[in-house]
């Protein structure tokens, strides 16, 4: 216990004693796949292991200064031999040790913490390296068509988060996105304004391919039906409004088309089969 005093009291103005203090453990992250479909590389626990010393912890990342309830002052790497990973990697958590001072307002606080009502918490980082499992391409650079949770050859897509350049706060919160750990993230989280623009930039140009792809797909789509309708006027109406309606309205009108095909072939098949008992034709 004096151990963990000495590195506690390296924060606080004057050392504070074992009665002065509530001390707890918190797992803050692993490197299993959560419920987002993502991990941390090693390297970014061991970053992150780094980074967290010191940090303040609020409720439901609110900033504001009131929120501020505790901080960590001390962290470890674990390595659970005896657990492995859904991709078959030795699991591995980074735990951290943090502290309150005891006063009044926050005995609630503890009992809470105590008593298991208070225990999931999430981490506020920023990484610089989303990889995917399939490719091994960056996702935060360029697109490389995976998809977290598909199957691709018999393997799971799943992200690797890595590069972690820094980490902000940790938090009290409801829900958890890590299975194991109890620890949902909040990443993109920056200080400076441009690299939020910047960030935000690319993120909407990639939107803006995918959704372009998609819509050329339903208008060729859509140009195949409304000619297998064998309406004249549909498809010339189709073809100047076609334009002017988004990815979503596109899918309404092919699922309309696609019907209105059905209808008329189930039409055809039955006149065919009435004129001609011995055989179907078109």
């Amino acid at each position: 216990m004096s151990e963990l005093l000495d590195k506690l009291n390296e924060f606080t103005r004057r050392e504070h004693t074992e009665d002065e203090v509530y001390i707890f453990d918190l797992i803050l992250c692993d490197n299993d796949i959560d419920r987002d479909g993502e991990c941390f590389s090693i390297s970014a626990l061991q970053t992150l292991q780094k980074l967290f010393i010191g940090k303040t912890g609020i409720f439901d990342h609110d900033t504001k200064g009131a929120n501020q309830t505790a901080r960590i002052f001390s962290t470890e790497l674990v390595v659970d031999n005896s657990r492995k990973t859904k991709y078959g990697a030795v699991y591995t958590y980074l735990k951290a040790c943090a502290y309150m001072v005891k006063t009044s307002s926050n005995a609630d606080l503890i009992k809470e913490i105590d008593g298991g009502i208070k225990k999931e918490v999430s981490i506020s980082c920023f990484c610089s390296s989303q990889i995917c499992s399939i490719c091994g391409a960056n996702k935060k650079k360029k697109s490389c068509g995976h998809i977290k949770g598909k199957a691709y050859g018999g393997k799971v897509c799943y992200i690797i988060l890595d590069d972690i350049t820094d980490a902000y706060e940790w938090s009290f919160v409801a829900v958890p996105a890590q299975v194991n750990a109890g620890v949902t993230k909040h990443f993109g989280v920056f200080t400076d304004e441009n690299e939020v623009i910047k960030e935000m930039q690319t993120q909407l140009n990639e939107k803006d391919k995918i959704i372009g792809l998609i819509a050329e797909d339903l208008k060729a789509d859509i140009t195949r039906l409304s000619f297998l309708t064998k309406s004249n006027s549909l498809s010339t109406f189709l073809s100047t409004i076609v334009e002017k309606l988004d990815v979503m309205e596109m899918i309404d009108l092919k699922k309309n088309l696609e019907k209105e095909y059905r209808g008329r072939a189930q039409r055809q098949l039955v006149k065919a089969y009435d004129d001609n008992n011995s055989s179907f034709k078109l």
